[in-house]
């Protein structure tokens, strides 16, 4: 199509091949390739002095130039995307994350990319990695608490968060340096299922109790404020202990009793990483190891 648009506009193939910095045998080569795609009729009357279009060069022009204007209008929206001066951003994130990692992520990717259009969901690990596999997602921040089945995804590690236990202030072991599970084997729990298996309580299944779950409550200002009406105590991950009410007390977890929940990034196996969810993997990995810092 360039080569015949090039013709047409120059009346010449040498002129055109000078143009185009091809030979005049290449462009006569795409002419005639083109001639015979569309049937085998000629597109120029080849004159003594150059070229003159046909009829048939004639209708073909304007739908040349729109062919000749979509692939202009391609190589340019591909090049924004590599450039991420386009394009969208995909990802969903658990809540906890949410309050923290992602939107310190965000708005630093934003800054160095503000052209890039975000669509953002929040939901639990298990849902967001099937919206991940749907291809509804470029990128998911995911947790490693729910026995989720993780072969089919790449799991770029972001974080492993120490584990606390949420009192009221008034608690007699409010002013502990840190806690065993067990200790609160008694408890009544504030959690985020009617069962600890797949939640931060799996940590005291772990240690040999079944916590005794009080009331179901999924987000976790709402933990907070039954935790400060003393209605039990609930476990709290790293990335929510920045916003930590006055009313209520963190007792860090010891280690041995607990092991870190680690946080990924995960993606698809094997599906290529769009520009836009590659830039912002390594904003989450930057915003990540901040945050290290500060929980250290």
């Amino acid at each position: 199509m360039r080569a015949f648009l090039e013709v047409a506009r120059t009346g010449s193939f040498t002129v055109a091949a000078r143009t185009l910095g091809w030979t005049q045998s290449a462009v006569s080569r795409q002419v005639a390739s083109l001639e015979s795609a569309l049937g085998g009729g000629p597109l120029f009357d080849r004159l003594p002095r150059g070229v003159r279009l046909t009829e048939a060069g004639r209708t073909l022009v304007p739908y040349a130039e729109t062919v000749a204007d979509a692939l202009h209008g391609a190589v340019r929206g591909l090049a924004a995307l590599e450039e991420l001066a386009g394009g969208r951003l995909r990802f969903g994130a658990f809540a906890t994350a949410d309050a923290a990692l992602v939107p310190q992520a965000l708005g630093a990717f934003r800054t160095l990319h503000p052209a890039v259009r975000i669509e953002r969901e929040e939901g639990l690990t298990p849902g967001l990695l099937d919206r991940l596999a749907a291809g509804h997602l470029d990128l998911a921040v995911v947790s490693t608490t729910v026995r989720t089945p993780l072969e089919a995804y790449d799991l770029h590690h972001l974080l492993d968060e120490p584990l606390y236990v949420a009192v009221p202030a008034a608690h007699p072991l409010a002013g502990a340096d840190g806690v065993r599970l067990a200790q609160f084997a008694d408890a009544g729990w504030i959690s985020g299922g009617d069962r600890p298996e797949g939640t931060l309580l799996d940590a005291a299944l772990r240690e040999g109790f079944r916590p005794r779950v009080a009331h179901v409550v999924a987000e976790w200002t709402a933990k907070q404020g039954y935790v400060a009406a003393g209605l039990g105590v609930t476990l709290a991950p790293g990335l929510a202990a920045a916003s930590v009410r006055p009313d209520v007390v963190l007792l860090p977890v010891r280690d041995d009793e607990a092991p870190a929940r680690a946080v990924y990034a995960a993606t698809v196996r094997g599906r290529s990483v769009p520009p836009a969810a590659g830039a912002f993997l390594a904003v989450l990995g930057e915003e990540a190891a901040r945050l290290i810092r500060t929980m250290a």
